[in-house]
């Protein structure tokens, strides 16, 4: 099996994961070391810089390009940091901008160069030919979930908290469900980062030292996305104008803290699902929130626990999710399916840059 190692730099702009895995696709052999590199705090700006106006924003512009150059190298910096010999490198790059309506999606990051400096291959853009078949290129790590699930009790239900958030629904004769459900840690993040100039809400405790608004999370959960069926996807900024709009800026830090965690948490709520599932695993950072993570076990009513519960790495997992994909790219084997992106059939997708 080749041994391969997943990079993953998610829409919380938080830096860098690296995970190693020897897999064939289909099979997990094992899982190695993990690593992740933050981004400093001129880059973790620059980014949402370019996120906000990505729609406008030429691909090479000055932005872009420093933007790519900084990017490479922490992506090297956290291949070499793992330690680990591999065979193939999984290469996800920074989503600016997701919009599956207009059958686009960019993510940015120089796979060749990459590949130059770190001696290896690289599989990358895995979310293009999904989009262009009319599928959603979200999210891509369903397949992942199932493998790692081989052995556990089902229906269950895997829910990543990222800048936005994810579920994957895997029935007890394997069928696959996901869809982005909705906000993640993104809004609660730029809530806390213009309150408080923190990048994010430790353990919850500004969450917690306030109390959502039900008036205000009634308009918010009032956005046309939660009437759409699944699958469907998410732009990190899909929210920012219902947010803006909400009410929300006339509460407390506090208060406007505990709204959003209830948004996340309602959002996944409202998420169709084919049933009932046993029990959610939380992976991703939002994990760490206690506030949502209580929220979750208030709202949802069967068992919500982090996927370490069952020996998986929360951290790690979407990094681990492309290493395994990587080596589906080079099988050609399906990184999507009708259920998860809606795309008409099983799609291969992804393209490998070589050593030069």
């Amino acid at each position: 099996m080749p041994r391969t190692i997943g990079l993953m730099s998610g829409t919380s702009l938080d830096g860098v994961d690296a995970a190693w895995i020897d897999t064939d696709g289909e099979r997990i052999a094992a899982i190695g070391p993990t690593v992740t590199i933050p981004y400093d705090r001129k880059m973790r700006i620059d980014l949402r810089r370019a996120l906000d106006i990505a729609p406008s924003l030429p691909a090479d512009s000055a932005l872009v390009k420093s933007l790519v150059d900084r990017l490479t190298d922490t992506h090297v910096q956290a291949v070499q940091a793992v330690g680990r010999a591999a065979d193939l490198i999984g290469f996800h790059g920074q989503t600016l901008l997701h919009r599956p309506d207009r059958r686009l999606t960019w993510q940015i990051g120089d796979a060749s160069a990459l590949a130059a400096r770190v001696k290896l291959p690289v599989a990358y853009d895995f979310r293009s030919a999904d989009v262009a078949a009319g599928g959603q290129g979200a999210p891509l790590v369903p397949v992942f979930h199932a493998a790692l699930a081989r052995d556990l009790a089902k229906p269950l239900a895997v829910l990543n908290i990222g800048g936005v958030a994810n579920a994957t629904w895997i029935g007890a004769d394997g069928t696959l469900m996901a869809c982005d459900t909705g906000p993640g840690n993104g809004p609660l993040d730029d809530w806390t980062m213009r309150h408080t100039g923190q990048a994010f809400d430790r353990d919850g405790v500004l969450a917690r030292s306030g109390r959502a608004d039900a008036a205000v999370l009634e308009r918010l959960m009032a956005h046309p996305y939660f009437a759409r069926p699944a699958p469907k996807s998410l732009d990190r900024l899909e929210f920012a104008g219902a947010i803006r709009d909400s009410g929300l800026d006339s509460l407390s830090v506090g208060d406007g803290a505990a709204t959003l965690v209830a948004f996340v948490a309602r959002a996944v709520a409202a998420t169709v699902l084919p049933g009932v599932p046993q029990r959610w695993l939380v992976c991703g950072g939002g994990r760490h929130n206690a506030a949502i993570m209580a929220a979750l076990r208030a709202t949802l009513g069967v068992p919500v626990e982090p996927v370490e519960t069952v020996g998986w790495s929360g951290d790690a997992l979407e990094a681990q999710c492309f290493g395994f994909l990587a080596a589906r790219v080079v099988a050609g084997l399906p990184l999507s399916f009708p259920g998860t992106t809606g795309v008409p059939t099983p799609m291969p997708g992804g393209r490998v840059a070589p050593v030069p």
